[in-house]
Order: structure tokens, then C-alpha cells, then sequence
């Protein structure tokens, strides 16, 4: 308490640990504070930014991570207003979508909820259910008239990639499992999974609905049906309508924003600090020591902007029941390839790109049609085309060298879009535990870590993808939330001396 008093007027200091998009907006939110405490960021790579990246090919420089965000979120359309930059956003010149599916590309329904139909028309036009499928599928009309469906039913189960269904808490469910128990393995395998799996890069059989889809997890227990209550959420679930894009990102890449904070950030003076890697952290008396290689850190606050795994590691030996609940959280690797064609040696459709479901047993599973979504890209002749592969639970391409990764891409692609010949370029990035998974019962996981960051000596918060949601909005959100809490734990401190 001594210690404490005798800081009482001195500016305090808050490490954030982790330059990547989750701990620069920590950084920019403590930087906003009046008074300003004194900010500390420590990344251990040699640049800032994360999975924010840029790269070159056939003189282009496209985004190798993430290549835009979701515009409705306000957290990142927000900041790149504060940071001056908003003027540079740009939408995609291109919209809708298709998935690989029954021996061909088929357009995605245009009622969607996120990846759940909410008419069984516009399902049963898009030819991308069977027969069978579409009859399942209807059942879901008859609401609370019609059987009521087990927890998992047979077809999901017996159809599903990966380990089974994890079965529904009292306050929460797996989505695949309520998809498929009112609309079929199907609707599940083919929309389901692509579409909100393919976002976490992870199976919708074992992923949390009260995480990645609350409103699916509310509409499974009114009555009409999923589908009709999907299409009319309750009044609190509902998205207000906005004349604004889906997407949005900066002309020049995702990286521009990862650019303008660190300007920023170095014009309020915060001391950004790359190729730096923090060892562990200890609580030193209500205050953090941060080890370095050959050198410490002292804060009196501290966020956290590493991935769950890394972070259990930092916090062992200080707060061990908290890594204990950070360690469990898995994730998955992915690799992401931008290719370069010849236009005149392919075949593109109008859209931005298609989804590959798990059951076609492909290594891909996706394709952006690069050059048409993003209409500044174009040059004529020339086609840029991004692919992805890599699920949780599908390591397959980890065990490929990239020239071998390539070519298994381009040679599932060539019968889709009609590939005469290879890419003229191509830059492959592959990135290792890239994905957290959100596993039934995730949201009471993050709400048992929160609370034992709460109840420690000295003032500590969590940032990043791991929490409440892998998007670039939600990560930016994170950030500015974690710091907002450390620097509320600083500021009640204080007044209780």
C-alpha cells in the first residue's frame, strides 16, 4: 500500500503485449485517455499488424490475411474515421456468391442468415439440396405442429465430417446441431458448414451458437419454425437497415489501417517496441514485470493481445487458474494462395468467389475471384484468384510443400473453372494456428477468464480472437474494451488510496 501511495501521482504505465490489430487498438484507446498514461506495446515480430498483411503479385500488392471487413460492425469503420482514413474505403464491385455443390457451381440463396436459409423458395431454386434434401429441409413449416426433432438427428450425425455433435447445455448448442435437427445434414453440410464454419476455419458440429450466432440459439425455441424465425427476429435481434455496403476496405489494402495507427500512435508519443518478445509476466505487488531476453518491463497495468496459447504460457506462473482455462482453446492452421492466370485460360462467373463444403473431400475451401471483387485490381487480360484450405480437424495441406500445395489447388480448380493452364504468379502464405475455436459453452469460457482478470492483484485484461469473435471489427472491439477495463481498474485503485 506504501508503494501505491507513493504512485499515486505519477503517471501510471500499461504494457500491451501484441501488435497486431486486437493490441494497436488497445494501444489507441489507452492513448486516448485524459490524463494519458505512458503506453508500452511489445510485439516479438519484426513488423506490426498481425494477420494484417500485404504482398506483391504480378505487381500488384494485395492483402495476404483478411482482405476487408464487415461494414455493419461500427469498430472498424469507427477508427479508420478517427484515424483520418475513412475517405480511402472502397466496397467490393461485385456481389453474391456460389457453393461447389452437386457436381457444379450453384448460386447461394439470397435469404440467408449468415449461413442458415429462412425461405424454403429460394432454397429449393438454388439446386444446391437434393431432392430429399428440400423435403427435409420443409418439414422445418410446420413449426410446432410438426415432430419434434431429437437433439442430433440421424442424418446429421452419420453425415457430418469430423467428431460428432457435442451435445446442447442449458445455455447453449452447437449450431450444426440445431440446424440439422429442424432442417436437415444437408442444409447443414452444404450451407451450414461452408459458410459459418468456413469463418472459423472449424467444424459447425462442436461450434458454439451463443458465440458465433445467438440469434440462431434464440430463434430454436420459438415456435413457426427456424427458417420463420429467422426471417423475423425479435425486435432486439434485429440488424437496422443501412443503405451502406456489406464489406469495406482501404484502396490500397487491409494494411493501410495497420499503417495510419502506428503514425498515429507514434504522433501520442506510444512507445512502440518490434521484434521484442515477452518471456513471462509476474506479479510484482499489484504492479506487472514483464521479462524480456536480457531486460524487464515494469507496468502498472497490462494487456494481453496474443493468441490464447501463448498467453496461458505468459500468465502460468502468476495466475495459474487462469491459464488453465486460456490453455484448452484450440486452433486451426490455414494457408491462403493468390494466383495470377491468363483471362483467356478460365472461365469466372459473376460474384465474388464460391465455398467448397468439407464432403467434396477437396483441399480447398474457398476461391475469391480476386480481380472482380475488387474492380482496382483489374488489368486487362489478367485474372487474380485467392484460394484457401485448411479446417480444423484437416490438416492435409500442412504436409505439402508449397510448390505441391499449389499445384493441388490449380488441379481442383481446373474443373470448375475450366483451367487450361497454371498460374502466370503466385505468393503463398500459410498461417499456422490461425483460427481459435469456439467450442459449446465458449461465451461462459470467456466469461470465467474475464472474471478471474477482474479479481487479480494487479490490473490485466485480454484482447484478440479468441474471445468474442475472429472478425476485424470484433478484434478491434476487444482491444479498446480490454484497455478500457484495465484503465478503469487504474483509476479505482487510485481512489481508494
Amino acid at each position: 500500500m506504501q508503494a501505491a501511495r507513493a504512485r499515486k501521482d505519477v503517471t501510471p504505465t500499461v504494457a500491451v503485449v501484441g501488435g497486431g490489430i486486437s493490441g494497436l487498438a488497445a494501444a489507441w484507446e489507452l492513448s486516448s485517455y485524459k490524463p494519458k498514461p505512458r503506453v508500452v506495446l511489445l510485439e516479438a515480430d519484426r513488423r506490426l499488424g498481425g494477420k494484417i498483411r500485404s504482398g506483391t503479385i504480378a505487381g500488384h500488392q494485395v492483402d495476404l490475411g483478411p482482405d476487408a471487413f464487415v461494414a455493419r460492425r461500427e469498430e472498424a469503420t469507427s477508427l479508420c474515421r478517427e484515424l483520418g482514413i475513412d475517405d480511402e474505403l472502397v466496397s467490393p464491385g461485385a456481389l453474391g456468391a456460389f457453393v461447389w455443390a452437386r457436381g457444379r457451381l450453384r448460386p447461394l440463396p439470397g435469404s440467408l442468415a449468415v449461413g442458415v436459409p429462412t425461405r424454403l423458395g429460394d432454397l429449393a431454386r438454388s439446386g444446391i439440396l437434393g431432392p430429399a434434401g428440400v423435403l427435409r429441409a420443409s418439414l422445418d413449416l410446420l413449426g410446432p405442429l410438426g415432430p419434434r426433432w431429437p437433439a442430433c438427428s440421424p442424418d446429421v450425425a452419420l453425415g457430418s465430417e469430423g467428431p460428432g455433435f457435442v451435445s446442447a447445455s442449458s445455455d447453449d448448442c452447437a449450431v450444426g446441431e440445431i440446424v440439422g435437427s429442424r432442417l436437415g445434414g444437408q442444409v447443414v453440410r452444404r450451407l451450414a458448414d461452408p459458410l459459418i464454419g468456413g469463418i472459423h476455419a472449424g467444424p459447425v458440429s462442436t461450434m458454439s451458437a451463443g458465440a458465433v450466432f445467438p440469434s440462431l440459439l434464440h430463434a430454436r425455441n420459438r415456435p413457426g419454425g427456424l427458417m420463420r424465425a429467422l426471417r423475423n427476429p425479435e425486435p432486439d435481434e434485429r440488424v437496422r437497415p443501412t443503405p451502406a455496403p456489406v464489406f469495406l476496405a482501404p484502396r490500397s489494402g487491409m494494411e493501410r489501417i495497420v499503417e495510419a495507427l502506428a503514425e498515429k500512435l507514434g504522433e501520442r508519443d506510444v512507445d512502440l517496441r518490434t521484434n521484442v518478445e515477452v518471456m513471462n509476466v509476474e506479479d510484482a505487488g499489484g504492479r506487472w514485470t514483464l521479462g524480456l531476453r536480457g531486460a524487464t518491463v515494469d507496468a502498472d497495468g497490462l494487456v494481453l493481445a496474443v493468441p490464447a496459447s501463448r498467453c496461458a504460457d505468459l500468465v502460468n506462473g502468476s495466475l495459474p487458474e487462469l491459464s488453465k482455462l486460456l490453455a484448452p482453446i484450440e486452433y486451426s492452421s490455414v494457408a491462403l494462395a493468390t494466383m495470377a492466370f491468363d483471362e483467356s485460360t478460365l472461365r469466372l462467373l459473376d460474384g465474388t468467389g464460391f465455398l467448397v463444403p468439407a464432403e467434396q473431400g477437396a483441399i480447398l475451401t474457398a476461391c475469391t475471384w480476386m480481380t472482380s471483387k475488387w474492380p482496382h485490381l483489374r488489368r486487362p487480360g489478367e485474372v487474380l484468384i485467392r484460394t484457401s484450405c485448411g479446417r480444423f480437424g484437416d490438416d492435409r495441406f500442412s504436409r505439402l510443400s508449397d510448390d505441391h500445395l499449389v499445384q493441388r489447388m490449380v488441379d481442383e480448380l481446373r474443373p470448375v473453372l475450366g483451367l487450361q493452364n497454371g498460374p502466370t504468379d503466385v505468393n503463398l502464405t500459410r498461417w499456422n494456428e490461425a483460427f481459435p475455436q469456439y467450442r459449446v459453452g465458449h461465451p461462459r469460457l470467456v466469461q470465467a477468464i474475464e472474471h478471474l482478470c477482474r479479481e487479480g492483484s494487479a490490473p490485466v485484461s485480454l484482447a484478440g480472437a479468441a474471445y468474442h469473435g475472429v472478425g476485424i471489427p470484433a478484434c478491434i472491439g476487444s482491444g479498446r474494451r480490454a484497455a478500457s477495463a484495465v484503465m478503469e481498474r487504474l483509476r479505482n485503485d487510485q481512489a481508494l488510496l
